[in-house]
């Protein structure tokens, strides 16, 4: 497996586990600015690397009225703030090939939504950034089906890929886990990460927006964790249940330090010696 270098750390091969974690969706600045200080503080404490994940557009919303953040510039410029005064790295979706170029200016990984995963030409402009590409398995494909997209990227010249499980449709609005989908994707030499918020999911099943079940993140994630996922990704938010953007399956800030305790002790016992 490949590592992947970032600017204050690396993941990847014998690196040990690290953290994707933020809001689902660009607030308040403020809020920002403050959940990002509380997880640098959880996750510094806890030796764990930490990149800040939220989105400045969710451009696959189910409904035309529900909130998608505030855009691609407002919301890059608070990103970018809080890379500065925080030094950590950052992420968000993109969602179109012109998009690329502007949000790999501030951000150091650009993700692509499970459901443009098949997209070849997003791929290829998130590549051809230079920029580290995270790319979500669809829902509606096989875990080996992602060597695609990693052949796409690698097309354009860039090894700079990481993989995310978010599990996989079965039936209609509900999602499960399989966690085999870790060690098969692992098998392309990139970094794979699993995300416990999306796999909880009920997509659209509340009608104009998506539900969730954010008590089965703890034990996805601890599960995901003991069969050897290089990160696990969350969406955490002060109050959730107040949360304009997939509130059901956010992790409430309060309780993440306790979950991250339980993944770290799981990831070192598998990894002890012998």
């Amino acid at each position: 497996m490949k590592t992947i270098k970032l600017p204050r750390f690396t993941i990847g091969k014998d690196q040990g586990l690290f953290l994707i974690a933020g809001p689902c969706v660009i607030e308040s600045e403020k809020m920002m600015l403050e959940t990002a200080r509380q997880l640098k503080e959880i996750a510094t404490e806890l030796s764990l690397p930490l990149i800040f994940k939220s989105s400045y557009d969710k451009a696959n919303r189910s409904s035309v009225q529900s909130f998608r953040g505030p855009g691609l510039v407002k919301g890059l410029k608070i990103l970018r703030k809080i890379k500065e005064e925080f030094e950590l790295p950052v992420l968000s979706d993109i969602h179109t090939e012109e998009e690329a170029k502007a949000a790999a200016e501030v951000l150091d990984i650009l993700q692509i939504p499970a459901f443009l995963c098949r997209q070849t030409d997003l791929l290829v402009a998130a590549a051809r950034t230079g920029r580290i590409v995270n790319v979500k398995k669809g829902q509606f494909m096989a875990p080996w089906e992602m060597g695609n997209a990693v052949e796409k990227i690698e097309s354009a010249g860039n090894q700079k890929i990481l993989l995310t499980e978010r599990g996989a449709s079965f039936g209609y609005n509900n999602l499960v886990s399989d966690m085999r989908a870790i060690p098969i994707m692992q098998r392309f030499g990139y970094p794979v990460v699993f995300d416990a918020t999306h796999s909880v999911q009920l997509p659209g099943a509340a009608g104009k927006s998506s539900s969730g079940q954010r008590e089965f993140v703890a034990p996805l994630a601890r599960a995901a964790v003991a069969a050897g996922c290089d990160g696990l990704f969350m969406e955490v938010h002060p109050d959730p249940d107040h949360a304009p953007s997939d509130g059901p399956n956010m992790v409430p800030l309060k309780d993440l330090p306790e979950l991250l305790r339980q993944v770290k002790r799981i990831h070192d016992a598998i990894r002890s010696p012998k």
